[in-house]
């Protein structure tokens, strides 16, 4: 199978392609740019928000499916500039949605958590009603909507609180920050199901596979605060010399109104009895482990 990565140098894009490469696919790495300092394997220059440089992209690899990971994921920067959260992750989603429609192109389309308002306090099922509290979260609704509306083989896949080795995350923030710190405040009415990259990456690959399109909810197994992540990292990374204290989210200077529950039930893949995510402790120590190995 030949699958093109949008994103691939990201966080999750880079645990992404090394999963489908160990499923045996044949896959082409696409981004419109890479962190600096980071080391990455060959990969080609696609700006999802320009329809000529995606089109030329795709129709010259002409892959049988397109893991579209590319987005505009600063939650904040967002909120602050709005039309840019929309060009990224609402165009460039069309853009990319349009060609796979238009040549029969399996699309996998990561989206977040962010698309519920939080209010029902119960875990989200795929077929509750969306209600985004911001513009990342209404942007990356508009891009589920163009997905479903221009391409029939499509997954729209929803995850949260991502996590891996590859990029900037919360857990790879709390263990820096204990580094020079003895105390860290820590958001405690906020309450998610954190994912590891890897994990994800590895449904991703499975449901490429299926002929079951539409979607999905990925995360890691349970649920907690930010809080309970903190203290759970630090305890897993053996620091003993920093206190995490629970802080309300109201106290937290952000621009951005966030849902206070967005755990994500496995519902569809309940249905189909492939709902084994590992629980996320289980995850967080995994990436503990690799983390220490970078």
């Amino acid at each position: 199978m030949r699958v093109l990565v949008t994103g691939a140098n990201g966080m999750l894009g880079i645990d992404l392609c090394a999963a489908l490469e160990a499923a045996g696919c044949h896959v082409i790495r696409t981004d419109v740019g890479v962190r600096e300092g980071a080391v990455v394997p060959p990969w080609e220059p696609m700006n999802i928000t320009d329809m000529q440089s995606v089109a030329s992209v795709v129709l010259k690899h002409q892959p049988d499916a397109i893991v579209h990971s590319a987005a505009y994921t600063d939650v904040d920067g967002c909120t602050r500039d709005p039309d840019l959260a929309y060009r990224i992750n609402a165009l460039g989603t069309w853009n990319v949605a349009a060609v796979c429609g238009a040549h029969n192109i399996i699309m996998a389309y990561i989206s977040t958590d962010f698309v519920f308002d939080g209010t029902k306090n119960a875990p989200y099922t795929e077929f509750d009603t969306v209600n985004p509290l911001s513009p990342y979260g209404a942007s990356k609704l508009a891009g589920e909507k163009v997905t479903a509306q221009l391409c029939r083989k499509h997954f729209i896949i929803r995850t949260s609180w991502l996590f891996g080795v590859h990029g900037k995350s919360f857990p790879g923030t709390m263990i820096n920050l204990a580094k020079t710190r003895s105390e860290l405040n820590i958001v405690c009415d906020q309450t998610g199901s954190p994912t590891h990259t890897v994990d994800l990456a590895n449904t991703v690959t499975h449901l490429i596979t299926s002929p079951l399109y539409g979607t999905y909810h990925v995360t890691n197994s349970g649920h907690c605060t930010w809080f309970d992540l903190a203290k759970r990292t630090l305890e897993l990374a053996g620091v003993t010399t920093t206190e995490v204290k629970p802080i309300p989210a109201s106290t937290w200077p952000s621009p951005t109104v966030r849902p206070t529950y967005s755990v994500l039930r496995h519902f569809s893949l309940e249905l189909q009895g492939k709902d084994n995510l590992a629980p996320w402790e289980v995850a967080l120590e995994h990436y503990i482990t690799l983390r220490g190995t970078e």
